[in-house]
């Protein structure tokens, strides 16, 4: 994927550099202009342990054994998108003041490794373990982010930048994606808290055409704090802290 999108950029250099300077509808000498995004999200959690992560889950209610000990937490990438707007404030020559609120359609996964466990029957009842199990929690964020875009000065169509702030995020989604009461103990869901800070920080680079420009961007963000619901469940109680990452690539259009 990487690869791809750096095919893109290159492409899209070669074609702005085919041109004279274009003015770029005099974007950078409004005071307040606007603008979309189209942006591309990988996702995945850092994941802290806690000391005794390994152990044996038997249901509380019952005291039932649930999973067999655990060999591994791990939280591959998933992929998503969103969609924003853009206002952006001119401070100077150099330096711009944006908010680019977006929804967000970004699904996160946590897969749990566990010690194969033969079957066991009791009375006629015959039980079995699953040794990997993935737990997807599905999110539908409303991202607003407050950021600082300090930029190069402008060399022909082309302007380098640095980006950086936080954002704050609101889980939007159906209550029915977190309602599990009822629910078998092997079922329950991984439940994360519904609104979180996280700190960003990313580079772009401002391509300018006659009448608009398009800037594509590489941002990672990191949440300040722990976003997963603690709950009696196989699945929460081996974990202390989850922290989310998001590396995302954005088309913007101003």
């Amino acid at each position: 994927m990487i690869k791809k999108l750096s095919l893109i950029i290159v492409l899209f250099l070669f074609a702005v550099q085919l041109h004279a300077q274009n003015w770029g509808g005099g974007v950078d000498d409004e005071d307040v202009h606007f603008g979309f995004s189209f942006q591309y999200i990988s996702a995945e959690y850092k994941i802290i342990k806690t000391p005794n992560w390994r152990d044996i889950f038997y249901d509380p209610i019952d005291g039932e054994q649930i999973t067999s000990k655990l060999n591994s937490i791990s939280s591959p990438p998933t992929p998503g998108f969103g969609i924003g707007f853009v206002v952006n404030k001119r401070i100077s020559k150099n330096l711009d003041f944006r908010v680019t609120p977006s929804i967000v359609f970004s699904d996160r996964v946590i897969r749990y490794e566990y010690e194969p466990l033969e079957p066991t029957t009791t009375n006629g009842v015959t039980k079995t373990y699953l040794s990997s199990i993935d737990k997807k929690v599905q999110a539908t964020l409303f991202d607003f982010p407050l950021t600082l875009k300090i930029k190069s000065n402008r060399i022909d169509n082309f302007r380098a930048y640095w980006i950086g702030g936080a954002k704050f995020s609101l889980d939007i989604g159906s209550k029915k994606k977190t309602f599990d009461d009822g629910e078998a103990a092997i079922d329950k869901f991984l439940k994360n808290k519904k609104n979180f800070i996280s700190y960003e920080s990313g580079i772009g680079f401002d391509l300018y055409f006659e009448y608009f420009k398009m800037s594509p961007e590489f941002k990672y963000s990191y949440s300040t704090s722990d976003i997963l619901k603690h709950d009696n469940t196989a699945f929460a109680t081996p974990i202390d802290k989850t922290m989310l990452r998001h590396f995302t690539f954005s088309l913007f259009f101003e």
